[in-house]
């Protein structure tokens, strides 16, 4: 929880609460998709192909989006890079939709971004790389005289990119990385989430100066309390500033597997249950299309989005009456399509009808060989065992609520 919400007694959560309230900001819009607290939480990948590679990205962007990816990124690190863009654009256009797309500058990138901007609904810029110092060993400190200088620069370099997406009316992310911090701001503030904060708010009081504000702002790092503490710190200054913009949530570098998803929903789920994060990525080592579903599963479980079926089991006891691995895997397979519903698959009569009382209907074991059907709190029918799976779907269809899967 933001500090800034813990100082306000009117605006504390209560500790009893179980409906998230997000942090108020404006809308950003990415093509047509909108960001921000009126909004769902936005979900984001990015493609690995090289962006030169038009078939392939155009196929990659394509096979994300089928799969519920709203917005996708494409790194641009030359002129040729970004002039694929506008080709890689126009074929999704043509051969399938428009998807609001997302291009990632960053060493010098002002000739890239300007050119880039032509062609995608935001650019993503790095403020650690955006004017690329180049560390000096033997330097033991910043004089004023020499902060001043890159921060003219910094404007000078930063403004034409401004203009031509205020013009645009096109969106710009700050995505600042843990791992990239310009090294004055590390003699300044250190290897610490102040530092990364101060790095994004000076890009920020910039664009604030331009009148610009379609703006997306990112606090990544490969740990998850570096970056629990840089977004939280961010948004209290912002709050504090005046700047209502949004967060895309991610924890970066995450890796794959078990622990990769685990490490992102660490970082994201955390914050999303403070009412920080508006749109977010899962970072892993894998394919793309491997995030989505990890994405879609952290919203849900807290209740900010409803995408699939919420499946409730209890972990099996010596009181379960029946296979309860086996009975799950046969509901959801006979259910998985049904988006919307809760369906929960208990052991036993101790806890299972207190345990799923949210739920639309319930699997119970009741006795031996005994299943009870349940349409919420309500028990409507006993039927032997090896009938619950065919009976559950029945009592759906007696409510017309079902639809037979595409």
């Amino acid at each position: 929880m933001t500090a800034s919400l813990l100082s306000n007694p009117a605006t504390t959560l209560s500790r009893y609460e179980t409906t998230i309230r997000r942090r108020s900001t404006r809308t950003v819009m990415v093509g047509d998709i909108g960001i921000g607290s009126e909004h769902p939480v936005r979900v984001q990948s990015m493609i690995n192909e090289d962006t030169l590679d038009i078939d392939g990205s155009t196929a990659a962007i394509k096979r994300l989006h089928e799969i519920g990816c709203e917005i996708v990124r494409l790194t641009v690190p030359s002129i040729a890079h970004a002039k694929a863009v506008g080709e890689i654009k126009k074929r999704l256009e043509d051969s399938y939709q428009r998807v609001p797309l997302v291009a990632d500058v960053h060493h010098n990138g002002m000739k890239i971004a300007l050119e880039v901007a032509q062609h995608v609904d935001k650019v993503r810029i790095n403020p650690g790389l955006f004017v690329f110092e180049n560390p000096d060993p033997n330097r033991t400190k910043y004089t004023k005289e020499e902060i001043n200088s890159i921060g003219e620069t910094i404007y000078k370099r930063f403004k034409p990119l401004v203009t031509i997406l205020k013009e645009q009316n096109k969106a710009l992310r700050i995505g600042v990385n843990h791992g990239s911090l310009a090294e004055r701001m590390l003699f300044s503030y250190g290897d610490t989430p102040q530092g990364m904060v101060e790095s994004a708010m000076e890009f920020v009081r910039i664009c604030d100066q331009l009148d610009f504000h379609n703006i997306v702002v990112s606090m990544k790092a490969s740990r998850a309390p570096v970056m629990l503490a840089a977004y939280r710190l961010m948004a209290d200054t912002m709050d504090n500033e005046g700047f209502n913009y949004p967060l895309h949530l991610g924890v970066t570098e995450a890796g794959d597997g078990d622990y990769g998803r685990i490490k992102s929903t660490a970082g994201i789920a955390t914050l999303l249950s403070e009412g920080l994060g508006d749109t977010i990525r899962v970072s892993l080592t894998e394919a793309p299309e491997k995030e989505i579903p990890v994405c879609y599963s952290i919203l849900q479980s807290i209740g900010l989005r409803k995408t699939m079926v919420e499946y409730i089991s209890c972990p099996s006891c010596g009181r379960t009456l029946f296979n309860l691995e086996e009975v799950v895997h046969k509901v959801r397979n006979a259910t998985q399509h049904l988006t919307g519903l809760d369906i929960a698959v208990m052991g036993c009569i101790v806890n299972g009808p207190g345990e799923m009382a949210d739920a639309d209907y319930g699997y119970v074991g009741k006795g031996p060989g005994v299943i009870a059907l349940y349409r919420g709190r309500e028990e409507i029918r006993k039927v032997p065992e090896e009938d619950g799976v065919e009976a559950l779907i029945q009592l759906i269809k007696d409510d017309d609520r079902w639809f037979e899967p595409s």
